[in-house]
């Protein structure tokens, strides 16, 4: 009998909430099928067994949140199966093919969508309710879908939603009035919800704003930004060059980039700025590593890279891990001024507004510049007033001179 226990799903990842099972016991699993969904504080991954054989005792309940290294469940491997006798090897092919047989109506697994099948589905606008799944289970394969969609069949499956009586795919509840839709919070959304409270509840947070003339910047990003994207085969955005602001004044101030861990304070050594990605409902926070030592060319890759597969669902515990400080692109949403929260263990996270063109007094002239704001949410035990607005006198010094001439080399 072999265990399969938790995995660390990342380099902080310290516990994790089995979302469901996607077996039971009694079933026979093949080397790296996924056995359970988990929802952690930095991803939602799939667990593999890594023996092939029976599953015999699942020890974790679905919800239930366990530590890294703990068992959830013991696998009879079919190694340990050939040692039986002759007659018992009979009676458990035959009940293979009991199994087998009963498989083909059991659809205990249908609505159990993986982050894949489910991106894929609203992607084509599939309604999985109507989709017939050869999984285990009933479960709706990524194969499934895929075959949907080179069919054609995507229109017959619209058309049979649209016939479907609206009761019974939204079945009303006691709590809900008509028309309401009740929307369970599960999954990416239950994680953020989880660890944004611990971040409200342990850390006295403190906020900053100041204001920054980037009229300089914005002129050279429109004047490059179409060559670049033609050349390199991404886009060139503003948020780019924060990102570079940011790294560079995070390495002239070193108690910026610190984590929080079982009540010590931990500098770290490098600069690994946190970004929030949005996918549908879900948001996803994935780092670019060492951003100090990059070029402006080689964060617009990252940004674009890392964007492109969480919206794919592609991103990997790796790609979430190790975030020192994060910057967070309000101003994508036309967003002027905010108070984010602190992306536990962190310390300290920046909002990036919009850039709005105002009137601004220079020289005792008015003139129309390109301003933007930016607001700094801190850890107030660690962080106080006068770092942090040397930390931001510093990144808006920067900003301000970015131009054609400083920026000449990508």
């Amino acid at each position: 009998m072999e265990k399969i226990t938790m995995p660390q799903l990342g380099e902080s990842v310290v516990e994790g909430t089995i979302n469901s099972w996607l077996v039971k016991e009694g079933d026979h699993v093949n080397q790296y099928d996924p056995i359970a969904d988990v929802m952690t504080d930095k991803v939602n991954a799939e667990i593999p067994t890594f023996f092939s054989g029976v599953i015999k005792n699942i020890l974790i309940q679905e919800g239930e949140t366990i530590q890294v290294g703990e068992v959830i469940c013991y696998i009879e491997t079919d190694d340990q199966s050939t040692e039986e006798n002759d007659s018992e090897k009979i009676t458990g092919e035959q009940t293979v093919q009991q199994t087998d047989g009963q498989a083909h109506n059991d659809k205990s697994m249908k609505k159990r969508y993986s982050p894949a099948v489910l991106k894929m589905s609203q992607d084509h606008n599939i309604d999985l309710e109507l989709v017939d799944g050869t999984g285990r289970g009933g479960r709706i394969t990524r194969k499934d879908i895929e075959q949907i969609i080179e069919s054609g069949k995507i229109s017959t499956i619209k058309e049979e939603s649209k016939a479907l009586d609206r009761e019974e795919l939204f079945p009303q509840q006691p709590s809900t009035a008509e028309g309401d839709i009740e929307i369970p919070f599960k999954g990416v959304r239950k994680v953020i919800a989880d660890n944004m409270v611990k971040s409200k509840e342990e850390i006295p947070h403190a906020w900053m704003t100041i204001e920054v003339d980037v009229t300089d910047l914005v002129n050279y990003r429109n004047k490059v930004k179409d060559e670049f994207k033609q050349r390199e085969g991404f886009n060139l955005t503003y948020f780019t060059f924060f990102i570079k602001a940011v790294a560079q004044a995070l390495k002239e101030y070193p108690l910026m980039n610190c984590t929080w861990s079982d009540g010590k304070l931990i500098q770290r050594k490098d600069i690994n700025v946190s970004i929030a990605v949005a996918k549908e409902n879900e948001l996803f926070v994935p780092v670019i590593k060492h951003a100090d030592e990059k070029s402006i060319k080689g964060i617009a890759k990252d940004i674009s890279y890392l964007a492109q597969k969480a919206r794919t669902g592609k991103l990997n515990p790796e790609d979430m891990q190790g975030g020192t400080f994060t910057v967070n692109n309000t101003g994508y949403f036309g967003s002027i001024h905010s108070m984010g929260v602190i992306n536990y263990p962190q310390i300290a996270i920046l909002q990036v507004e919009s850039i709005v063109k105002r009137p601004v007094i220079i020289n005792d002239m008015f003139a129309a510049r390109d301003m933007i704001n930016l607001s700094l949410s801190l850890d107030h035990r660690i962080l106080d007033g006068l770092i942090c607005g040397r930390f931001l006198a510093r990144v808006k010094e920067i900003l301000e001179n970015m131009n054609e001439q400083t920026l000449s080399a990508f």
